[in-house]
């Protein structure tokens, strides 16, 4: 066995993506040695992929405990895109300038949600939604949320793994397979062939979590879910966020537009295909038609980790194996609330929010 630690206090993570990376600097914070290992590159699977939305989309749909991690997110999100920009010179270009949403027989249940909330939801008038996005053709008088934010997620992951490789107390490992083997309760670690030792270990594989652990017999039931998004040349033809039946328009700061996004069931099938784009640019015109004038950069897929609820297991299975995973849609704007959760448990604190909705568990 090759001991890679170096010292007891050691911890393993297995998987880069957004919540691993911003997991690792955490525990780094606080004055921990981490290694940081992934099958690619950092940040190049599910955190590339995504939309960068920070918030649940129809955040009243969601349990309690869900509503609590977005919005310790949300607050955190300002001082950690100065963080990034300042550390690596990386901007992830955070931009807070609202939401407009349809939610046709949800409104009571949205404004409901949304009272008390620094996230209001509020009424507004159809001149006034049309003078926020004159280009957008809505079947409905839309809610407006005035302090929905988004960033842009290849820069928010460049800038991640960026800090990570610049910190002293983190050890990035790329391209690397990993094995876990052994038992919940004493878990063996396998890479480059090697069967290595931490004192502890914390899953972050997203949609790949479930597959990882099946070898220690954990209950675990994470999955695939494909999402395929569009990328419309910068146009200037929206200004804010707009989600309208299911589907969502995401303006960056050039101009462009993000258009997004299916959700198939059907494993780890990677290549984007004809019939969801078609879906999607027939939404996409529907809801901007000056998009019809506008060309197509790309269409690329990724996989978000499904679980049965929708809640996220951010907890331990054993002193020495833990999980941070099963965020679904909402990966990125849970980012900051989940590594700060899980650190708190892993380290003793006292947890920002009470931990009990997100342990892992042995059934349903």
């Amino acid at each position: 066995m090759v001991n890679m630690s170096g010292s007891s206090s050691d911890i393993l993570i297995i998987g880069a993506g957004v919540i691993g990376m911003m997991t690792a600097l955490q525990l780094a914070q606080s004055g921990q040695r981490v290694s940081l290992i992934d099958k690619g590159q950092a940040g190049l699977e599910a955190s590339w992929a995504g939309g960068g939305i920070i918030s649940p989309l129809y955040p009243w749909r969601y349990l309690p405990p869900i509503t609590a991690l977005a919005t310790w997110s949300q607050s955190a999100f300002p001082s950690l895109r100065n963080m990034l920009k300042q550390t690596t010179g990386v901007d992830p270009e955070l931009s807070a300038h609202g939401m407009l949403v349809t939610a046709t027989d949800e409104r009571e249940k949205a404004l409901e949600w949304g009272a008390g909330l620094t996230q209001a939801v509020e009424e507004i008038s159809a001149e006034r939604a049309h003078s926020l996005e004159p280009h957008v053709q809505l079947d409905e008088i839309p809610l407006w949320m005035p302090y929905i934010a988004s960033v842009r997620s290849p820069r928010l992951s460049c800038a991640l793994r960026e800090a990570c490789l610049k910190n002293a107390l983190i050890k990035l490992i790329e391209h690397t397979e990993v094995k876990i083997g052994g038992s919940l309760h004493d878990p063996k670690v396998t890479f480059n062939h090697q069967l290595v030792s931490f004192h502890r270990i914390v899953v972050t594989a997203g949609a790949w979590t479930g597959s990882l652990l099946s070898s220690v017999q954990a209950y675990c039931p994470i999955k695939p879910i494909k999402g395929q998004m569009l990328l419309f040349s910068s146009s200037n033809v929206a200004n804010r966020i707009v989600l309208a039946n299911g589907r969502y328009v995401i303006p960056r700061a050039d101009g462009r537009i993000v258009f997004g996004s299916t959700i198939e069931d059907v494993g780890f099938r990677r290549l984007p295909d004809r019939l969801a784009f078609e879906s999607l640019y027939a939404s996409a015109v529907e809801l901007i038609p000056n998009l019809a004038r506008v060309p197509i950069e790309a269409q690329w897929a990724g996989f978000r980790p499904g679980s049965p609820t929708g809640m996220p297991w951010i907890g331990s299975f054993s002193d020495r194996l833990w999980i941070n995973a099963g965020h679904f849609r909402n990966g990125l704007v849970l980012s900051p609330a989940s590594a700060r959760l899980l650190c708190d448990q892993l380290l003793g604190r006292t947890p920002i929010i009470d931990p009990a909705p997100y342990q892992p568990r042995e059934s349903l």
